[in-house]
């Protein structure tokens, strides 16, 4: 064979599998979706890194763009918070640990509802991609300690800052006791990949198209088709999932949904998922009791 035409090189982590060729299963109770809020609560370095921006980036310290996602901390994340509340819902937590520091009482407040805290990293202005492996796993195990250490448990799940990897992170992953990873959108079911020691690392979906950065931020959506795009995403998954079983995330960040007239109309979203017909097919969980289900149904 020509050397033009072979095989391109992949990461190595999972064999190709078409959704319609898998084996059946349920969740809990019978449950056909699994539907959970990925939360974002992040911090960014005032005067230094990356971030979202609101606005044209100007020179450090970029006071606009700092302000803006801080508004998602000090009062975003609060009404959000309120939503949930008010709805029973609970969520997966993305914390950066530098919250720990900044805020510590909006991490308390999520710990306190029984919300399952996740891994994600120590700054959102830093990607770990950049990091050397010594450095990388430094970080993943320091995150994973503090969070045990300031809030009582834990973490057994990852995303990445901006979902940024190095070669190594499924590997490092799984090595300093992280049970999954939500860095890989590649399916709508949990797939489990290979780790170069063999220990088990499960992909859980996380959403990049249900998630509220790159459709306001980078595609400029407007949060009432923002709210429906959740809506019908919904109504959809939950249709394909009575032939098999799916997880569909909502990736949320409080600077954006926590805005007065986004959360109007998240609250309209989330009011939908929460009285849907047939709600015995929907699971409303978080990644992690996800991860613990698929990881019961595999042979031992």
């Amino acid at each position: 064979m020509s050397t033009l035409l072979a095989p391109l090189p992949d990461s190595g982590r999972f064999a190709y599998s078409p959704i319609t060729r898998r084996a059946d299963y349920c969740w809990p109770n019978g449950a056909r979706l699994a539907v959970y809020l990925g939360f974002n609560l992040e911090h960014f370095a005032f005067g230094e890194g990356l971030g979202a921006c609101i606005g044209p980036v100007s020179p450090q310290p970029d006071v606009l763009n700092y302000s803006w996602r801080e508004y998602g901390n000090r009062v975003g994340a609060w009404r959000c918070l309120a939503l949930f509340d008010q709805l029973g819902l609970p969520t997966g937590a993305l914390i950066n640990t530098a919250l720990y520091d900044h805020c510590p009482e909006l991490v308390a407040a999520f710990a306190a509802r029984g919300d399952e805290l996740i891994g994600h990293g120590h700054s959102n202005a830093v990607r770990q991609g950049d990091l050397s492996e010594a450095t990388e796993r430094e970080l993943l195990a320091a995150c994973r300690a503090r969070i045990a250490e300031c809030s009582g448990t834990p973490p057994t799940g990852w995303l990445s800052p901006w979902i940024s990897e190095s070669r190594a992170t499924p590997d490092l992953l799984a090595e300093t006791g992280y049970q999954y990873t939500l860095n890989w959108c590649h399916d709508d079911q949990p797939i489990l990949m290979r780790t170069r020691g063999g220990q088990p690392l499960w992909a859980v979906p996380y959403p990049q198209e249900v998630n509220d950065i790159p459709m306001i931020i980078a595609r400029q959506m407007d949060g009432k088709d923002f709210a429906q795009m959740i809506v019908d995403n919904f109504d959809e998954m939950r249709e394909q999932s009575r032939r098999q079983p799916l997880v569909m995330g909502v990736a949320l960040h409080p600077y954006l949904v926590g805005q007065p007239y986004r959360l109007r109309h998240l609250r309209r979203a989330l009011e939908h998922l929460c009285a849907a017909p047939d709600a015995g097919e929907i699971w409303i969980t978080t990644p992690g009791a996800i991860c613990r289900h698929v990881d019961t149904l595999q042979p031992r």
